[in-house]
């Protein structure tokens, strides 16, 4: 069988195998002071499941053997964990108000896989990055299969991560850290701190300086609050995810084609960002397929809610490695006009810098029912932006990855946006229903800018 019919029956033959299992605890006891860490509104009412990121490192040759690699990541991760000590405790598996932060640690699995690092990237589709990551822990896959060891019997272990060795030598390393203590902002950092505390800890570099105290993690003292809400829906209607990148040379084209209708509407755009551009052509690619496939179908799509990280946002800033899950929703209902909705885009962003600090924003949303929410969220396609978070600024010790990207398939009608390899423009996953990702991705005003 070759290694693309490998690939393509991957749902029939395990392209994996597990190698070792462990928990990895953190270096030094968390402070008894800090053992309760209270989720704030946003983390409850997240969804109830992981966030699934995977970063591929090749085999240069002039790096540790794997088995040393591995070594030096238990060792990393334990010491980066006693900083993000919450990760290293326990939630409640349903609708938790905080986390036990009692030091049982975290799961570390280690695997083999069966192929070369480059053929795997070149003959692989998205939903093949979901065997990178321990017990399928990816989104809202999120459960054991019943014969697994119960190591979530005192609740659900907030960070499992899976190193994966590739036949050329070649490493993948994946995370899935709990949605109910992050968000992306939060995660990356977790990641770029781990990298750096593993690249101190390397025999190779033994020079290496430990990262700054003064850039710690920072976790907002939160009082105790219970909403008694079991979290948002993804949702289980079928789906499929797509990875489309756009250049940066297209995006500008893409800018340059909105600036002029704008003028000739009369409404001018001036300087529209990379983010509201493309989230305006994925919008109108995404409704005019629902359109043509309208069957009777409960969707009817009335706009975009984009997640916007609050943290430079507010009048009050948050410190930029505050964790937890630190965004706001906002809605984005307006004319298929480019004009207008970069419009209303920008309106909805300039609202949330009139809030004066974290406790009035976490205020402000305890007054509305969150099964209101999520209704308004389910008639709307949910984009969120990664870019800008430097991902591919991760590294270990062994040089910058070659693609960093999340797994699974996304809440249904949903866009993520990432920056692409060498920040070379940005990649977009897209989940859309089968039939109105069959349009889009023959759509040829986006695939222009592609």
């Amino acid at each position: 069988m070759t290694m693309l019919g490998s690939l393509i029956r991957f749902g029939r033959r395990q392209l994996h195998t597990i190698v070792s299992k462990d928990i990895i605890k953190p270096s030094s006891p968390t402070p008894s002071h800090l053992k309760t860490f209270n989720l704030s509104i946003i983390d409850q009412a997240m969804v109830n499941t992981f966030i699934p990121f995977v970063t591929f490192y090749p085999n240069t040759g002039l790096h540790p053997s794997s088995h040393d690699k591995t070594l030096t990541l238990k060792k990393s991760l334990s010491e980066t964990l006693t900083k993000y000590y919450p990760f290293a405790g326990r939630h409640a598996k349903v609708a938790p108000t905080f986390v036990d932060c009692n030091d049982h640690g975290a799961e570390f699995l280690e695997a083999s896989i069966d192929s070369t690092l480059s053929d795997f990237l070149k003959n692989s589709l998205h939903r093949d990055l979901d065997q990178f990551f321990p017990h399928g822990l990816v989104n809202e896959r999120s459960n054991r299969p019943p014969h697994d060891d119960d190591l979530q019997s005192n609740g659900v272990i907030p960070l499992a991560v899976q190193i994966n060795h590739f036949e050329c030598g070649g490493v993948a390393v994946a995370m899935s850290l709990s949605h109910k203590l992050a968000d992306g902002s939060s995660f990356t950092h977790f990641l770029k701190d781990w990298a750096k505390t593993t690249q101190f800890c390397s025999r190779e570099q033994k020079h290496a300086l430990l990262p700054n105290d003064n850039d710690d993690p920072k976790f907002i003292p939160l009082e105790h609050t219970n909403k008694n809400f079991k979290g948002l829906s993804l949702g289980s209607d079928e789906c499929v995810t797509k990875s489309f990148t756009f250049p940066n040379a297209k995006i500008n084209e893409l800018k340059l084609k909105i600036k002029a209708m704008s003028e000739e509407s009369g409404q001018p755009i001036t300087n529209p960002t990379r983010v509201e551009v493309l989230t305006w052509l994925l919008y109108k690619s995404a409704v005019t397929a629902a359109a043509k496939n309208d069957s009777g179908s409960d969707f009817k799509p009335i706009g975009v809610c984009h997640q916007i990280n609050i943290r430079g946002r507010l009048m009050e800033k948050l410190p930029e490695k505050s964790i937890g899950n630190l965004f706001m929703i906002i809605d984005i209902v307006s004319e298929m006009k480019p004009e207008s909705f970069i419009s209303e885009f920008r309106k909805q962003k300039m609202k949330l810098q009139g809030l004066p600090n974290i406790q009035t924003a976490l205020g402000y949303l305890s007054g509305i029912p969150l099964e209101e929410v999520q209704r308004g969220i389910d008639s709307v396609y949910l984009c969120s932006s990664l870019c800008g978070y430097s991902a591919y600024e991760i590294d270990f010790g062994w040089g910058k990855p070659v693609k960093a990207t999340m797994a699974g398939d996304l809440r249904k009608n949903s866009f993520i946006m990432m920056d692409a390899p060498d920040r070379d423009g940005i990649e977009v996953l897209v989940c859309l229903g089968k039939r109105d990702l069959a349009v889009v991705q023959s759509d040829p005003e986006l695939l222009a800018f592609c």
